[in-house]
């Protein structure tokens, strides 16, 4: 409902937000939600790199903070997996890839996108502690490639919030849209 009156006061049409309220509860149209989350990562009790960013989600130029994720989409042949890695300063996604499998060669291929579309120097690059993140092939990459590896404690979510917050948008306006019974729309 909030965007639904953001993008109408954009384009010049003042309502009020009841309003708009009134009309998609009258019209049964529902803004998307986001579902209950299943978990896809087990941590690696090996060492990690300490936490360079401290929830601190701010850049001051391109480039010199990515955070990285993936998220899971339940299908009809099981889940697929979407890892995304997103430059903090244009909260732009720089790589992306979808998997069947939770393999670390698959977040190392949207690495390997975000480091030819991009190529950074001095980048931090932010993750959770999942296996794929910390795992020999990931990290030997990131040196590889001069990036500096950050990753935050163990099980909080706020420790990769941007990161996460992109999963979730992904899902509620990508994944979980509504369907309309009309195409129309009206």
């Amino acid at each position: 409902m909030r965007k639904v009156w953001r993008q109408l006061k954009r384009e010049g049409v003042g309502v009020a937000r009841c309003t708009i309220e009134r009309l998609m509860k009258a019209l049964q149209l529902r803004g998307v939600t986001r579902g209950k989350s299943v978990r896809t990562t087990r941590s690696n009790k090996a060492e990690t790199p300490q936490d360079r960013v401290n929830r601190q989600f701010v850049a001051e130029r391109p480039d010199s903070l990515w955070v990285a994720d993936f998220t899971y989409v339940s299908t009809w042949q099981g889940f697929a997996y979407v890892a995304f890695i997103i430059d903090v300063f244009a909260g732009v996604i720089v790589g992306w890839r979808v998997s069947s499998t939770m393999e670390t060669s698959f977040v190392l291929d949207a690495l390997e996108q975000a480091l030819w579309a991009r190529r950074p120097s001095g980048t931090i690059h932010h993750s959770d502690k999942g296996s794929q993140y910390v795992s020999l092939a990931y990290t030997q990459r990131l040196q590889d490639a001069e990036l500096l590896a950050s990753t935050g404690s163990t099980g909080d979510s706020y420790d990769n919030a941007m990161a996460e917050s992109i999963n979730g948008l992904y899902k509620a306006e990508v994944i979980h849209r509504p369907k309309l019974e009309n195409p129309t729309g009206c």
